[in-house]
Parts: structure tokens; C-alpha cells; sequence
């Protein structure tokens, strides 16, 4: 009988371990990420040394659609955090972004306080042209839920533009769902 009792309780355990590691498991795949791209343009006559604040026009969040895609809905989205802001430029093609002094970005949506995103904290060096800026932890789950928002560029720049600077803004949103709606 203690040797059952054994074997019982060995097989109980076990199953423990693997009811745990199966959750896990599903809980990675209730993670997927959603790709926003947009431009934006700074224009060659903005002032040195003055802050200066740049909106891109609304992005369509599209989510109902791609939560559908990715077999979940609104009302089981834990949360959406930002993963991946970058920057390229893409003209002119024979310049950098060692222009820029500072660099903030806001998240704005209708009827939602706007919500620093991603910023840059170390000097630009000559050559850059691809930046990752440093990302928020907040949830944003509340924009995305919106139809749409937009990204409020707040910058400074250290030297006078002949040109206007083409830049192209890929952000990336991580988002995490309740595994079987629990």
C-alpha cells in the first residue's frame, strides 16, 4: 500500500510539473506584436535651440481586426507595452542624425492624456542613421484600443537645416492575452 501511495503521489507531482510548464507554454503563444509605420518630415526652416514639437497624422490601429487574426479580443488583452522604437532616416540620403539635440515622443489619442514613449539619453554620434530610442514600460492597451492615434515628436536641434529631413518611424507593441480567457 505505501508503495502505491508512492507511485500516486510521484504521478501527481509529475503532472503539477507538466500543468505548469503546458501554461507556460500556451502563454507564449497569446503573445504577438503589432507593427505601426509612419513618416514623418522636420522641416529645413526650424529654429536652433528652441523646442519644437512635430504631430504625425493619425495611424489606424486597426485592432479589433488584428486581434481577430491573432484569435483573441479586446477584453482579453492584459496588456500592450511598446518593444521597439526606431528611427531611419531616409533623406536626405547624405546626412545623419547628429542634428538632433533631444528627442521625445508622445503617445496621443482622442480623449487619453498624452504618454511619453520613447526618448533618447546619450549624445547622437556623426553616421547615425537608424536609432532605437529607450522605450516606456506603460501599458498602452488604451491606444491601441482607440481608432487611431498619433505620435507627438518633441525635439530640439543643435545646428541649421538647409533641408527638410525625411524620417520613417517603425514602432513595435507587444502585446500579451489571457491564456483561454482566464
Amino acid at each position: 500500500m505505501k508503495n502505491l501511495n508512492a507511485h500516486i503521489k510521484s504521478i501527481f507531482y509529475l503532472l503539477i510539473v507538466l500543468v505548469t510548464v503546458s501554461c507556460d507554454n500556451l502563454d507564449d503563444f497569446t503573445k504577438f506584436d503589432i507593427t505601426y509605420d509612419e513618416s514623418v518630415t522636420i522641416p529645413a526652416t526650424v529654429p536652433i535651440d528652441i523646442p519644437f514639437t512635430i504631430s504625425t497624422p493619425e495611424i489606424e490601429t486597426n485592432s479589433e481586426s488584428t486581434f481577430s487574426i491573432n484569435d483573441t479580443s479586446e477584453d482579453l488583452i492584459e496588456d500592450i507595452t511598446l518593444s521597439e522604437f526606431r528611427l531611419t532616416l531616409t533623406s536626405p540620403s547624405d546626412e545623419d542624425f547628429s542634428f538632433l539635440e533631444t528627442i521625445e515622443i508622445y503617445i496621443a489619442a482622442d480623449g487619453l492624456e498624452d504618454t511619453k514613449l520613447a526618448w533618447n539619453t546619450t549624445p547622437i554620434e556623426n553616421g547615425t542613421h537608424v536609432m532605437y530610442l529607450e522605450t516606456s514600460d506603460e501599458d498602452l492597451k488604451n491606444y491601441i484600443f482607440q481608432d487611431s492615434f498619433y505620435l507627438k515628436i518633441e525635439t530640439g536641434i543643435d545646428e541649421v537645416l538647409t533641408e527638410d529631413y525625411d524620417i520613417d518611424i517603425k514602432t513595435v507593441f507587444a502585446v500579451d492575452a489571457k491564456i483561454l480567457g482566464i
